[in-house]
């Protein structure tokens, strides 16, 4: 008995492909408008610089590579750099991001990995109206109420602490109770915190976003070989959301050394390199911008805009390092 086989199926004769016309219409309006949107950026981001250069030459003039060096700030009697502001900056934004990365980080894997469903969408809507809150709202909570309610904080870091240079607190004594208060408020550690509670929300929105995008097949792969919920997070979630979270902190590192209110409301301006952090007085280009535009002559106005200079290159640096250091971690590339 033969068994009839099925012909092969024959293949259709070759074409020329068919090619697809060039866009038009709405499509090249559109690409249109996303060009001129990204040249508008450049644009602006040039023009802001530039305007601050042609405004702060007289002072740059004047004062010469001591800008970068001197630690006062007497403009009118050529006496002014910004080296302790400079580095006032610095600390509080590292002081803001010590207490922002953490929490940002246990919130957003909390309501991507843990939360339930109904408790997820208050959570994150929570999240998001803490970033709307305004920031002299922050500046009032930490100036009159956070700093001089919480002051044993500060004082227990010390007594714990205080064998770390920039924990000790010189003039204090924080063994005896009856020592005043003043020594460990409007310092640069609550300015810091205060600004860290400010750019938690947009740190912990960029991770969340990330971790939630965490591919499921890998999810449920790690789940069938055993590994549990910890074990999921680690191997593929974190992974996965590195580059997440480097953009987050680098957008909230961005913010931080920019913020103005809040730490000229908290802060007592010193204008002397201030490395301890838990002692009383500090300073920020920004806070110092903010207290000093109002009453400046028109040199004073000349050496602000040559500080807001200086901030403006500071956060380019920023970013620009931020992008290249995202670029060699995108996501999911470490994943398991």
């Amino acid at each position: 008995m033969t068994q009839l086989m099925d012909a092969p199926p024959v293949a259709p004769p070759d074409e020329p492909r068919r090619r697809v016309a060039a866009p038009g219409g709405i499509d090249l309006v559109f690409r249109l408008m996303l060009r001129v949107a990204g040249l508008a950026v450049l644009v602006i981001m040039a023009t802001v610089g530039l305007f601050l250069l042609t405004q702060g030459t007289e002072a740059f003039s004047a004062a010469g590579f001591d800008f970068l060096t001197t630690q006062a700030w007497e403009p009118d009697s050529l006496n002014f750099g910004i080296a302790a502001v400079l580095i006032g900056t610095l600390l509080i934004a590292s002081v803001a991001l010590v207490v922002a990365f953490p929490l940002a980080l246990g919130v957003a894997l909390y309501i991507s990995e843990y939360a339930p469903r109904g408790l997820k969408r208050l959570l994150t809507s929570m999240i998001d109206l803490m970033a709307a809150v305004p920031s002299v709202v922050y500046g009032l909570f930490g100036s009159v109420f956070l700093q001089w309610q919480g002051v044993d904080i500060p004082r227990w870091i010390s007594i714990q602490f205080g064998w770390i240079p920039f924990l000790d607190v010189d003039g204090a004594d924080p063994t005896n109770p009856l020592s005043t208060d003043a020594a460990y408020v409007t310092s640069t550690f609550w300015a810091g915190l205060i600004v860290g509670f400010m750019v938690m929300p947009f740190i912990c929105s960029v991770m969340r976003e990330s971790f939630t995008q965490a591919p499921q097949g890998e999810r449920e792969g790690a789940y069938a070989l055993g590994a549990t919920r910890w074990g999921v997070i680690r191997s593929v979630v974190l992974p996965f959301g590195r580059s997440g979270m480097i953009g987050g902190t680098m957008l909230g590192l961005g913010r931080a050394l920019g913020e103005t209110i809040a730490v000229a409301m908290i802060i007592a301006p010193v204008f002397a390199v201030q490395t301890q952090i838990l002692g009383s007085g500090g300073n920020s280009v920004s806070a110092l911008i903010a207290m000093r535009w109002g009453a400046a002559t028109p040199f004073g106005l000349s050496a602000l805009m040559a500080a807001g200079l200086a901030l403006f290159l500071l956060t380019l640096v920023v970013n620009f390092a931020a992008s290249a250091v995202i670029a060699r971690s995108r996501s999911g590339q470490g994943s398991d």
